[in-house]
């Protein structure tokens, strides 16, 4: 397995060396709003301890970032009033993943709306907006 890289997007995040629209934190894991939004309310859950992805974190981390996902979960469905929730994780390039510190990506969602196409910057101004609507959810 290749080794975990310190100098990762969301390490940076972590250390505070690149901003991030926060929404939840404790002591074990950190939510933010996701900048390439798929959908209005689209968060990351992270651990705050390394680790590449499923594949090599510890039961800890993942007991850890599964009980904050739950969380935000039922707070974007709530915020958003949306139907449901897509939860999606990726491990390695060839499971798609692009980041390499493990991560959940919540997505409230609405019957019959698809998400926007992946790679577009949001509207910071509207990302912040939903950190709030899910932020009072909390």
């Amino acid at each position: 397995m290749t080794a975990y890289d310190d100098d990762n997007i969301f390490a940076k995040i972590l250390r505070g060396e690149i901003p991030s629209t926060r929404v939840y934190e404790d002591d074990d894991t950190l939510a933010f709003m996701d900048i390439m939004p798929r959908v209005d309310g689209h968060l990351l859950v992270i651990p705050k301890t390394p680790c590449r992805n499923v594949l090599d974190a510890s039961p800890a981390q993942l007991e850890a970032v599964i009980r904050t996902v739950q969380k935000l979960a039922q707070a974007s469905k709530a915020a958003f009033d949306a139907d449901g929730v897509t939860i999606q994780q990726f491990n390695e390039a060839a499971g798609g993943q692009e980041v390499f510190h493990l991560h959940f990506h919540v997505l409230p969602r609405h019957e019959g709306v698809s998400p926007r196409a992946p790679g577009q910057m949001g509207d910071m101004d509207a990302i912040a907006a939903h950190a709030e609507k899910i932020r009072a959810a909390l």
